[in-house]
């Protein structure tokens, strides 16, 4: 069972090992990314962030969607990490039980701005979030569970 994507640049780090991980009471957390799934030593670091007792599973998203869409994952509560829109969108479109979007930490560029002290979006990713939305998804605005929830729409 997907219990939330979260867009987080950071993928994971301590108020996701803990407190997100904690509040959805998931056994699982699932990056999400094709760099880190190419990058062991990058792998291996993101593992150690982990809560004991948590598995920890990286995919490329070509890998993610086929097997989030399978059984092999219904014995776990599942706690999917992306650090991008475009990620989460697919993601969204693609598999079915995909239908709740924390976003949690995206940084301040150039081209992007702020909408909460955590959060900043381009254009793009504002379109993306609309994207979402009409898909079905609920999108959120939370740095962690403890913090109001914000619905994304009414931010952008």
């Amino acid at each position: 069972m997907i219990k939330l994507l979260r867009v987080d640049e950071r993928l994971i780090h301590g108020q996701v090992a803990f407190a997100w991980t904690n509040s959805l009471k998931a056994d699982c957390i699932l990056i999400v990314n094709d760099a880190v799934a190419a990058d062991k030593l990058r792998s291996t670091s993101l593992k150690m962030a982990a809560p004991a007792g948590v598995k920890f599973v990286v995919k490329t998203l070509k890998d993610a969607i086929p097997l989030l869409n399978g059984t092999k994952t219904d014995k776990y509560k599942l706690f999917l990490i992306v650090d991008n829109t475009s990620d989460a969108l697919e993601l969204v479109k693609n598999v079915k039980d995909v239908d709740h979007v924390n976003l949690g930490n995206m940084k301040l560029t150039s081209e992007r701005t702020m909408i909460t002290p955590s959060l900043a979006v381009s254009e793009k990713e504002k379109e993306q979030i609309h994207e979402m939305v009409a898909a079905g998804a609920e999108v959120e605005c939370r740095a962690v569970p403890t913090d109001k929830k914000v619905m994304a729409e009414s931010l952008i």
